[in-house]
């Protein structure tokens, strides 16, 4: 009796590690990852260089908040990094210094930098509205529809980027827009870049957004089970358009900060943004079924991410080899997610 009492024990021990590894398996091996970094260069550990990948981290956090709604939805969105270079393209286009001699629009007034931005929003939510109705009204798949709408948006600002500038990098910006995304303040010896704080509290936004209104509550349950979801009465059209609204919103707010950010404007700005986002919400625990993700963990996975991102770079590992070992690190967790949806079932 005491025995098998015993082995019981033993197997419920056994059953709870394997849960807690599943669970949190990418985190112990990226983890890993990074204290190998640090063991073979200390000096990756600097103030400088975290206040770097913080600044840097600061735009993705913010694009990967708005496509993790997606996500949750039981979405994607490759049309996210697309739609930040296209809201970087308008903003810088619009704000360059009056003194500029190669300005695009020589006898535009001296304009506040936040009317660009506004221009910038409408653009996107327009954007993002339409790829909405793609798939909650037309039911084309999601993939297939952010592709289709991926292209569009770089088809029209690149449309827009020939004709404005010939196809040369937008510079020359308003030192009140850089300064922007590029300013900081101190708390005693400790530099706070302006560019983090937005990131911060677009954050709390978002967490009191999902965990405490109706629309966060109807995102969940669409993404966990439409049809439930329809049964309770939850407008499921309804809660998609807005969610994508907000995506579209922050991919808009997005693009003003990195162009800003960087002082000038490509039409190759934002390429493969969407992808670091969607790596970076699977890496923080966001379910590519839909219906799981939480706020910690997008911010957990992109801070994850970038430091890794960041410190292959500052090793100067080839970056051929970041492009598999970031390959490797997409694929695991999402195998660990779907062996966390098979143990669910």
């Amino acid at each position: 009796m005491f025995k098998s009492e015993t082995n019981q024990n033993l197997l419920n021990y056994k059953s709870k590690f394997k849960s807690f590894l599943l669970q949190n398996a990418i985190y112990l091996v990226l983890v890993c990852v990074i204290i190998t970094i640090v063991a073979i260069d200390s000096s990756f550990l600097t103030v400088r260089n975290m206040t770097f990948i913080l600044q840097q981290a600061s735009i993705r956090l913010i694009i990967a908040l708005g496509v993790a709604g997606i996500l949750i939805l039981g979405g994607t969105d490759l049309s996210a990094g697309r739609m930040v270079g296209m809201a970087g393209i308008i903003c810088a286009s619009l704000l360059q210094s009056p003194d500029y001699a190669l300005r695009i629009y020589p006898n535009m007034p001296h304009i506040s930098v936040f009317i660009p931005l506004l221009i910038a929003i409408v653009a996107c939510v327009v954007f993002a509205i339409g790829h909405s109705f793609l798939v909650s009204t037309l039911k084309i798949a999601p993939f297939i529809a952010s592709l289709g709408m991926q292209m569009i948006v770089y088809g029209c600002m690149s449309v827009y980027f020939e004709s404005a500038n010939h196809s040369s990098p937008i510079g020359g910006l308003d030192k009140r827009y850089t300064n922007i995304a590029q300013g900081s303040f101190y708390i005693g010896s400790i530099r706070i870049p302006y560019i983090v704080c937005f990131a911060i509290i677009i954050a709390v936004a978002f967490w009191i957004l999902w965990n405490k209104t109706p629309l966060g509550r109807n995102m969940y349950a669409v993404g966990g089970n439409r049809e439930a979801a329809i049964v309770s009465g939850v407008n499921v059209k309804k809660v998609m358009m807005f969610i994508y609204l907000i995506a579209g919103i922050t991919f808009a707010f997005s693009g003003f900060l990195d162009a800003a950010r960087t002082g000038s404007a490509t039409n190759n700005l934002g390429e493969g943004y969407e992808l670091d986002a969607i790596a970076a919400c699977v890496v923080g625990g966001v379910s590519m079924r839909g219906g799981i993700g939480s706020i910690s963990g997008v911010v957990i996975g992109v801070l994850i991410f970038q430091v890794i991102n960041y410190g292959l770079v500052y090793m100067g590992v080839n970056s051929y080899i970041q492009f598999i070992i970031k390959g490797v690190i997409i694929l695991f967790a999402i195998a660990v997610d779907t062996q966390k949806y098979i143990r669910k079932r």
